[in-house]
């Protein structure tokens, strides 16, 4: 690492130390801004417009070997945003985008930027509007420069960056009025070949990439708080759009679509027992542990298993029931769309969120057989368990707890903004989508409320098991966090979709029929 300290403070490093930062290839390791604009135009317009900023990359990478990399960044940010409501563009940046650039973190980088609990301020050459959710609650900035993205009177894109970006001078001086009191910042971090040339020269330290931990610079600073993780995310893309993946996300789309519905079509004609042995087949595959209980008698003399389940995706009670090799497997859910409910295989029970209800519905279900439900109320995407809702440790003493996980490489099959009934959908269009199924032992009678125990501690406790099995983190997060993070509502599926006035008449009522079939 290449360090020059032109001063250095009197007390301890990083103690009320300010920093300046780029984020581009000095906090995140990639350099690049090309693949977030691909995001933006992938979650924000579709394929099309994926495909048509993807078509102008060659002429985008030649402007920078140029040296017209200012320009370059301004054609990207017109393809990828011109037209696009601001709604939707803070959208994805408050959901889509803080997961890839929270990947893309330098620890080292971090390490010396956390430490400083003075003035934090991060230089982006993006669209300050992309960066400023994740600078701010991620990497604890209190300010982000960077160039501004221009909105019509009606509310969208016109594609025009102005201030920013690649102008070095525009930079610096914006630098210096955040200083202007004439305490300089102590930090700089940045690449010697960007636009940090022109703030470095201010700082009185400055660092420049690659960082070590072990460097003096680095390790003698205090130690910086945890990377606070990204718990929730949107989006359906997996990788982070590089050029290649780009393209080959392009490629396979087609044929994705084609791949999921005839594994779609062959998951709901052929029977049910036999889906795990046939998914090799089709690209797929249905890992299972453990030992599931046997069948109920068909007497009624006994009530239905409880299977309590993790919740990663739409499908988790269909995978149970085909692993179990029984159609009579009743999924109680809070959100699923009306087309999924007619498409499903097995039964599906509506919850209400009216505690008594949806009680009496679960117990009606449980009489008939066994139930699957999957208490967080929502599915998380990464290694994180959200709070476990109390109500089904109330209605049985015959739980199962069972843990589900999945792996996929291109798609997501969960979303929170998107429609929910093409979650199966993009779940199959993966090359090969894999699901894992790990029944636990039946819960004994003495840790269940049967034994005088609470329901709260009975959820508690099979949340902590089923966390131990994964490898994953408890916590208290619920349902309704998670959807005022990405969506800004509090997750009620019949809510009516959200339209913009500036769309016309018969656009509005299309959003509305399309919403009340998918959402």
């Amino acid at each position: 690492m290449v360090a020059m300290a032109t001063a250095r403070g009197k007390g301890r490093k990083g103690e009320g130390r300010s920093v300046v930062a780029e984020l581009e290839g000095a906090l995140l390791r990639d350099a690049g801004t090309f693949p977030y604009f691909m995001l933006v135009a992938f979650e924000a317009s579709g394929l099309p417009r994926f495909a048509a900023l993807l078509a102008l990359w060659p002429a985008l990478r030649l402007m920078e070997l140029m040296g017209r990399g200012d320009l370059a960044l301004r054609a990207a940010a017109f393809v990828a945003t011109a037209g696009v409501a601001r709604a939707e563009v803070e959208a994805v940046a408050r959901a889509v985008l803080p997961k890839f650039m929270a990947d893309d973190v330098d620890p080292a980088a971090w390490a010396a930027f956390g430490a400083c609990s003075g003035r934090r301020v991060v230089v982006t050459r993006m669209p300050r509007v992309l960066v400023e959710r994740f600078a701010r609650e991620h990497l604890g900035a209190h300010e982000v420069i960077g160039c501004e993205l221009e909105f019509n009177p009606l509310r969208r894109s016109t594609g025009i960056v102005r201030g920013g970006g690649g102008d070095e001078r525009v930079v610096a001086d914006r630098v210096r009025a955040l200083f202007a009191d004439g305490d300089r910042p102590d930090i700089g971090m940045g690449r010697s070949e960007s636009a940090a040339l022109s703030f470095l020269p201010f700082c009185k330290e400055q660092l420049r990439p690659p960082f070590c931990e072990d460097d003096d610079d680095v390790a003698g600073q205090p130690r910086s708080p945890p990377f606070r993780p990204v718990i929730f995310h949107d989006g359906r893309l997996v990788c982070r759009p590089t050029p290649l993946m780009a393209l080959v996300i392009l490629l396979w789309f087609p044929l994705g679509v084609l791949v999921a519905f005839v594994r779609i079509a062959v998951g709901i004609t052929l029977p049910i027992k036999i889906i795990p042995r046939i998914a090799p087949y089709f690209g797929g595959a249905v890992l299972v542990h453990g030992s599931p209980p046997p069948a109920v008698t068909a007497d009624g003399s006994a009530s239905g298993v409880l299977f309590v389940c993790t919740h990663r995706t739409l499908m988790d009670p269909v995978v149970v029931a085909t692993v179990l090799g029984r159609r009579r497997v009743a999924a109680v859910t809070y959100s699923i769309s009306r087309l999924s409910e007619v498409l499903s295989p097995i039964p599906t029970v509506r919850l209400t969120r009216d505690r008594d209800v949806d009680a009496a519905r679960m117990r009606a279900e449980l009489s008939r057989g066994d139930v699957a439900v999957c208490p967080e109320g929502t599915t998380c995407r990464e290694p994180f368990l959200l709070r476990f809702s109390a109500l089904f440790a109330e209605l049985s003493d015959r739980i199962v707890p069972v843990a589900m996980n999945y792996r996929v490489g291109l798609f997501h099959p969960t979303t929170a903004r998107g429609w929910k009934a093409l979650d199966p959908i993009f779940f199959f269009m993966n090359p090969r989508p894999v699901y894992e199924v790990t029944f636990l032992n039946q819960l004994l009678a003495e840790e269940t409320c049967a034994a005088g125990k609470s329901a709260i501690d009975v959820a508690n406790y099979v949340q902590r098991i089923l966390a131990a099995k994964l490898g994953f983190e408890c916590t208290n997060l619920t349902r309704k966090d998670k959807y005022r993070m990405l969506a800004g509502n509090d997750g009620v599926v019949n809510a009516k979709p959200a339209t913009s006035a500036a769309d016309p008449a018969w656009q509005r009522r299309v959003k509305e029929v399309l919403g009340f079939l998918l959402h």
